[in-house]
């Protein structure tokens, strides 16, 4: 089986990063397609082997990205067209019943009650949306919670699939050794208790909530936020007003290799507690990766913890509230003390192997259908 994946950009995100991590783990011979933005995670592919290639999409009218798309896929004798995120979606869709590929896939990876990867959702948004939806085979959702956003849009039940986000259990495994050198390396005080937040600096992230509760708790917690974003500007103003901007420390879009501490991994087993204070999530992916390295999380929503039954998420409790709520919370998890550092029984129930799996099931019962 031939496969074309196409995704409206390849920034460092949720999605972007859950697509590389899939095909390290899918038995099909797949090439890459972006829209726009050939970031970080296109050079991880190429890095893997996959080809990229970019669109040159302007912007959401560009109607000329049509055809330009419609000759790819025609060119790549493809089997399967699977398509992420909203514009991607719409767009793909159509290009590859044009280009007469019927076995058409698509994720829906960040479907809120609200809003849609960030953006208020519209009358017209959806429109489009279920016009386009009607030209695939299927609508993958991340969690049980996306699968009933999208019943509630009018999406057919018979035409969603339910395959989770997965997590490289082995990259998060705890390594206390290289922990001490990424803390070093990020010029942590010895002693001093970190929260993590994990994901793009945006309004819609909260990541001012967790400022907030810094600035309520000693002087010996920092708060570490890994991403980058068009509100890393408005976050730093917030901690300097907050008192706390020399508490906060912002490492901007991460790798997803490279050298020893440089990954979300090693950034996350620096943590001693991550926090998501994100109030609509379609997963929930930092709070489930925070699991699998063994780390406490406090959540706001989580569809994947949310999903699951209470024992298999120990470690993570939800917060109802703003930065008031998550001090307390915050405090009280440290003053548990440090738990074993083993993956929750939640990150194995969403293990990458598992969900590559059940792709697979979708994309032959897809096939089957031509």
């Amino acid at each position: 089986m031939r496969a074309l994946h196409i995704i409206t950009g390849l920034g460092v995100g949720g999605a972007e990063q859950q697509l590389r991590l899939l095909l390290r783990h899918l038995p099909v011979a797949c090439d890459v397609v972006t829209l726009t933005n050939p970031g970080a995670v296109a050079d991880g592919l190429a890095d893997d082997g996959v080809r990229v290639i970019h669109l040159g999409m302007t912007g959401n009218r560009d109607l000329g990205a049509l055809p330009r798309l419609v000759k790819v896929i025609r060119a790549g004798r493809y089997d399967l067209v699977h398509t992420h995120l909203y514009r991607a979606c719409v767009y793909g869709r159509l290009a590859a019943r044009l280009a007469g590929v019927r076995a058409v896939v698509a994720t829906e990876h960040s479907l809120g009650d609200s809003q849609m990867e960030g953006r208020p959702l519209s009358r017209g948004v959806r429109a489009l949306y279920l016009a386009s939806e009607r030209l695939g085979r299927a609508t993958v959702a991340v969690s049980p919670t996306v699968a009933e956003r999208l019943r509630r849009w009018g999406v057919p039940a018979p035409r969603i699939e339910i395959v989770p986000n997965g997590v490289d259990l082995a990259r998060f495994r705890f390594d206390p050794v290289l922990r001490e050198r990424t803390r070093r390396r990020l010029g942590l005080p010895e002693g001093a208790y970190v929260v993590g937040g994990v994901g793009r600096l945006t309004a819609g992230k909260r990541f001012d909530v967790l400022i907030g509760a810094l600035a309520e708790l000693p002087e010996d917690w920092r708060l570490l936020l890994v991403g980058g974003g068009a509100e890393e500007s408005v976050l730093r103003r917030a901690a300097h007003d907050a008192g706390v901007a020399d508490r906060v420390l912002f490492t901007g879009e991460r790798p997803t290799g490279g050298f020893p501490g440089a990954d979300l991994p090693s950034l996350i087993g620096a943590m001693d507690v991550l926090a998501s204070a994100s109030p609509e999530e379609s997963f929930g992916l930092a709070v489930v990766e925070a699991l699998a390295a063994g780390l406490p999380a406090l959540y706001v929503s989580c569809p994947a913890v949310e999903d699951l039954p209470p024992e298999a998420a120990r470690g993570a409790t939800r917060v109802r509230g703003g930065a008031d709520s998550f001090a307390r919370a915050l405090t009280d998890v440290r003053a548990e003390g440090p738990a074993p550092r083993s993956a929750a029984e939640a990150a194995h129930h969403y293990c990458i192997t598992r969900s590559a799996a059940q792709l697979m099931d979708v994309y032959a019962a897809a096939v089957s259908r031509t």
